[in-house]
């Protein structure tokens, strides 16, 4: 790339210097911006490291605006009554537009119990719904269900089921999602993990259940979109992206609700042994993404 730079500049007649002295680091910041308009933000970042004329131009507004989702303005509203609500302002109205796309990649708390992120490498936002912030039949009584702290979850901690008739897990989140498709996941693991030693280990006592009959995983939206999909809870150990629908919006001009759930009522049998994370909403496209961290 470099080299192809350097061929393009010194095939220009320009008295200033003589052709062999010429590099990278003479071409115009509005030319450099205009090559970085076309590649992902880690590129960009990896290039402000070449020469001074890299670093001014991929500080420029344009160049990261293109890379935020058109109605970001509405995202940073939706995120910023929580903030101002706790004392704390991350979007003041000086910000550059790199800054503000790298404060969007930080997970951004809203709602007690959701929190918000843009992809680093796509610019496109993520959702997920700690279980504190979902409604789950029977939380309080400490017969079925508790909370375990744990590092493998962004929230520290998840509900874990000891065992219960009656499965059912209620949520619901509304937000100005950009236009796109979008896919729903519950995250869930069979077995409550801990450290022994070290290393990881998985306690399965409690896991009983899940092969009698599959759960049932729902999604709606406002505009009156909906998903359903059933499959068995299996893979003891592992955390597990189970899909309950996609929804696509196409006026992000307005917040959409999306309402969901996960339930299991048959009632001639119990179930129990699982760990209930999160609820992620993420760009469709990043299904082969999450399957990938499933193999991990």
């Amino acid at each position: 790339m470099g080299a192809a730079f350097s061929m393009l500049f010194s095939s220009t007649n320009t008295p200033a210097a003589p052709a062999s002295k010429l590099g990278l680091g003479d071409l115009p910041e509005s030319c450099v911006a205009s090559v970085l308009l076309y590649l992902d933000p880690p590129e960009i970042c990896k290039l402000a490291m070449l020469n001074r004329a890299f670093r001014g131009a991929s500080s420029a507004d344009f160049v990261w605006e293109s890379k935020l989702p058109l109605n970001y303005g509405s995202v940073i509203d939706r995120v910023a009554d929580d903030g101002w609500k706790q004392g704390c302002d991350d979007f003041p109205k000086n910000l550059c537009k790199r800054d503000i796309y790298s404060r969007l990649c930080r997970p951004k708390s809203f709602d007690g119990g959701t929190k918000v992120w843009l992809d680093k490498s796509s610019g496109k936002f993520c959702l997920s719904i700690s279980s504190n912030g979902l409604a789950i039949t029977g939380i309080d009584d400490r017969r079925y269900w508790s909370r375990l702290q744990t590092e493998e979850s962004r929230f520290r901690s998840v509900a874990y089921l000891q065992q219960i008739w009656w499965l059912e897990v209620d949520g619901e989140v509304e937000f100005p999602f950009p236009a796109g498709s979008y896919s729903l996941f519950f995250r869930l693991q069979l077995g409550r993990t801990s450290k022994r030693f070290g290393r990881r280990v998985c306690n399965t006592e409690h896991v009983h259940g899940w092969d009698k009959k599959p759960v049932r995983f729902q999604l709606s939206t406002s505009d009156g979109q909906q998903g359903t999909t059933q499959c068995y809870i299996n893979e003891p150990g592992r955390w597990i992206y189970y899909h309950a629908g996609d929804f696509a919006v196409v006026d992000p001009s307005t917040s959409m609700k999306v309402k969901f759930s996960m339930t299991q009522i048959d009632c001639t049998h119990t179930k129990g042994g699982l760990c209930v994370d999160s609820v992620f909403v993420y760009p469709s496209e990043f299904k082969e993404r999450l399957k990938l961290c499933q193999m991990q």
